[in-house]
């Protein structure tokens, strides 16, 4: 679909105009994304399936990097691989979709670069991941518009609109004012209400209860949306510790796609709240020794302390539904 109205196109601070890569295999996905980026006011630098941009000669990245990869392939996650250390050397931003079945390989290729990662997006999610992009250029906006140009923009910003209500209701964690692609999450400088937090020494911290124990108020919280919509209690933040507890506990580790289920949110939502939990220091990146090209997440050691302390200080083996 060709939108009938244009955005300037979008300039670094320099002036020069931004431009971006897009690679896909899937050529409705790859034309898809030409399109929304053009239209967002990218320049089009380079456009093809990774293969090809594999073999060719070594480019330049746009500023803004578009991937589409839904099969793991050898070939596909070295390219990523690559892709990661380039753009998190250059700055460019990268926006990379995939499936849920390549989700672990695919999110083990990137540790430098902080892509946005859509699991099974929908179009308008590729847009949206654009915008974000857009947000962090200053002075953007759009071209004088004639009257049935603004109806469209009307309209499609109505779209978009009913999009955050949406996401609004799959993410409660967000907050009054913060938008539909907020989330709230600590800051790195955390510190609980009221006091500041000490790390006990060794005989006087509290463990974390046994894997049991934590697997019973997973479930018991589980089993309330046999009774209730499940949106009504979705807690994403909350889940994703309660299964990294347990997992600590039974001393497993845990892949990002087993993770984003245990969320109980769409796995595009998962995946920010965990980099952004990563991000805050409640989590870690944990890379397997074996095969450079996983990566699990981890309790942070302070968390998992502050966990403890909780579960000691409300009871965690009397509780039904936490």
């Amino acid at each position: 679909m060709q939108a009938d109205f244009e955005y300037e196109p979008a300039r670094d601070a320099s002036g020069c105009q931004l431009s971006v890569t897009v690679l896909a295999d899937r050529d409705h996905v790859r034309a898809e994304m030409r399109e929304d980026a053009l239209a967002a006011g990218f320049r089009l630098r380079e456009c093809g399936s990774l293969e090809e941009y594999a073999q060719g000669p070594l480019a330049a990245l746009g500023d803004l990097v578009l991937v589409d990869c839904a099969e793991a392939s050898a070939d596909a996650l070295a390219l990523l691989s690559r892709l990661d250390m380039r753009g998190g050397k250059a700055g460019a931003q990268l926006v990379v979709s995939t499936t849920m079945g390549a989700l672990d390989d695919v999110f083990g290729c990137f540790s430098m670069s902080a892509p946005q990662i859509l699991v099974d997006p929908a179009r308008a999610e590729r847009v949206i991941a654009i915008g974000r992009v857009l947000a962090r250029i200053p002075n953007l906006r759009l071209r004088e518009m004639g009257e049935e140009d603004r109806l469209m923009l009307l309209r499609l910003t109505e779209q978009v609109g009913r999009i955050a209500e949406r996401l609004e209701r799959l993410s409660p964690g967000q907050r009054e004012g913060g938008g539909a692609f907020r989330l709230e999450t600590p800051a790195p400088g955390w510190r609980s209400e009221g006091h500041d937090y000490v790390m006990a020494g060794k005989d006087e911290r509290p463990r974390l209860p046994d894997a049991a124990t934590i697997r019973k108020l997973i479930k018991a919280r589980q089993a309330r949306t046999r009774f209730f919509d499940a949106e009504l209690f979705a807690d994403p933040a909350w889940d994703i510790l309660l299964d990294l507890a347990a997992a600590r506990a039974e001393r497993k580790q845990v892949c990002v796609t087993s993770l984003c289920i245990a969320a109980g949110v769409p796995a595009t939502t998962a995946l920010r709240w965990i980099g952004q939990m990563v991000e805050a220091d409640l989590l870690v990146r944990v890379s397997d020794p074996h095969d450079r090209r996983r990566a699990y997440i981890a309790l942070a050691d302070e968390t998992a302390d502050a966990l403890a302390r909780y579960f000691a200080a409300v009871g965690a083996g009397e509780l039904a539904v936490v």
